[in-house]
C-alpha cells in the first residue's frame, strides 16, 4: 500500500513460490503484505532455518542468490514494461501470465479469478481503463468472459497486442 492508501499489486505468486525471503536476508521489516485469492497451503519456515544454512552451506546460499537474482530480473522487466508498454499490452500480458501461472479449469477459464480492479492494480491503471480494454479484447474475440471469469480465445493475437 502506498503512503496515499492506494493498493498496488506487485506480484502474483503461484504454487511453490516464495514470499518474504528478501526481508529475512536483509534483516528488514517488509513493507508488503500478501492476500490469498484462492484456498492455499502455506508453509512457514522460521528465520533461523534459513539464516543458519545461508551462513554455513555454500550450495544453499548460491541457490538463494540465484532465486533473488531471478526475482530482481523479473522486477526489472516489470519496471521496463510499465515504462515502455501500453496499458493494453500490459493487460494482455497479465492475462497470459495468469493463464501460465495458474492454468485453466475444465471449461478453459483462468483458474485465478480476479476483479477488474485487481487487473487494474496489476498493470498500474485506473479500473475504468481495465474495464474498457477487457471489453475491447472481448469485441476483438481475444477473450471471452463469464462474470469475472476470463477465457483466452485467441492466444496468438493476444500476444500481438500493440
Amino acid at each position: 500500500m502506498s503512503p496515499n492508501g492506494k493498493d498496488q499489486t506487485v506480484k502474483l505468486l503461484g504454487k511453490g513460490e516464495l514470499l518474504g525471503q528478501r526481508s529475512i536476508i536483509s534483516d528488514e521489516r517488509t513493507n508488503l503484505s500478501a492476500v490469498a485469492l484462492n484456498d492455499i497451503e502455506l508453509c512457514y519456515v522460521p528465520k533461523d532455518q534459513i539464516v543458519d544454512p545461508l551462513q554455513n552451506n555454500q550450495v544453499f546460499s548460491f541457490d538463494v542468490l540465484q532465486h533473488l537474482a531471478k526475482d530482481l530480473r523479473d522486477t526489472e522487466s516489470s519496471l521496463i514494461d510499465m515504462a515502455q508498454k501500453t496499458v493494453k499490452q500490459r493487460l494482455a500480458q497479465a492475462i497470459m501470465y495468469v493463464e501460465k501461472t495458474f492454468d485453466v479449469d475444465d471449461s478453459g477459464y483462468l483458474n485465478l479469478i480476479l476483479s477488474r480492479e485487481d487487473y487494474a492494480n496489476i498493470v498500474g491503471t485506473a479500473t475504468e481503463s481495465a474495464i474498457r480494454i477487457i471489453s475491447q479484447f472481448k469485441k476483438d474475440n481475444l477473450i471471452s468472459t463469464q462474470g469475472k471469469r476470463i477465457k483466452i480465445e485467441n492466444l496468438e493475437n493476444l500476444k500481438r497486442i500493440e
